[in-house]
């Protein structure tokens, strides 16, 4: 009975606070996510990564946030579970550990990984009362994603690497995007059922004894 006691306690922290560090993670990505002294244009993520620490912090970030996606979505028994959720780890690792991966293996793992998982989740989404609601922008951004793996792959094939860096901050600028859709949606749905308790009694005794 403790043992499973503390079992449930783990999952309601993990559950409740997941969705939290999801968004802390995009708000942090975002705000590194500044050119230092960098070409974002030609200058590829990766090489980028041994010039500006943003853009290692940046990667990070992004990293814990999908970490914490994944948990939070475990926790809450979203439709994650096969071949999506083992990419959005791979992806999140990979982010985490871009400054020690090998340049090719980086690419491969940040530019499809994701963009496959969230392809897969548009259907799911669809079925899942809970989740329909994020899955036509789900979908959008899987569209986008798939634009932008192809435009990246003519760009570093026959394009000579021309604007690559551009392309890639695109498509990880996509990649972002559907992260702090899911993590919003996230919270929501683990954070809406207390809301209302911010009208309860305590709160409009306080109402009412400022209006006296």
């Amino acid at each position: 009975m403790v043992g499973q006691s503390r079992k449930h306690q783990t999952l309601n922290m993990v559950k409740r606070l997941a969705p939290l560090v999801a968004c802390a993670g995009v708000v942090v990505a975002l705000a590194a996510l500044v050119p230092d002294q960098i070409d974002p244009v030609n200058m590829t993520i990766s090489t980028a990564l041994d010039h500006s620490w943003s853009t290692r912090l940046a990667l990070a970030a992004l990293g814990v946030a999908a970490l914490a996606l994944w948990a939070g979505m475990r926790a809450q028994r979203a439709p994650v579970g096969g071949w999506p959720e083992r990419l959005i780890v791979v992806w999140g690792v990979g982010m985490i550990a871009s400054p020690v991966l090998p340049e090719m293996v980086w690419q491969v793992l940040a530019c499809t990984t994701l963009p496959v998982a969230t392809a897969q989740l548009v259907g799911r989404f669809t079925d899942d009362k809970r989740w329909r609601v994020v899955a036509r922008p789900v979908e959008w951004l899987a569209l986008a994603a798939g634009l932008g793996v192809a435009a990246l792959t003519y760009v570093a094939l026959p394009g000579d690497g021309v604007m690559i860096g551009l392309v890639e901050r695109v498509l990880l600028g996509v990649e972002v995007a559907t992260l702090a859709l899911l993590a919003a949606r996230l919270v929501h749905l683990t954070w809406a059922h207390s809301l209302p308790n911010l009208t309860g009694p305590a709160f409009r005794n306080m109402s009412l004894t400022r209006s006296k």
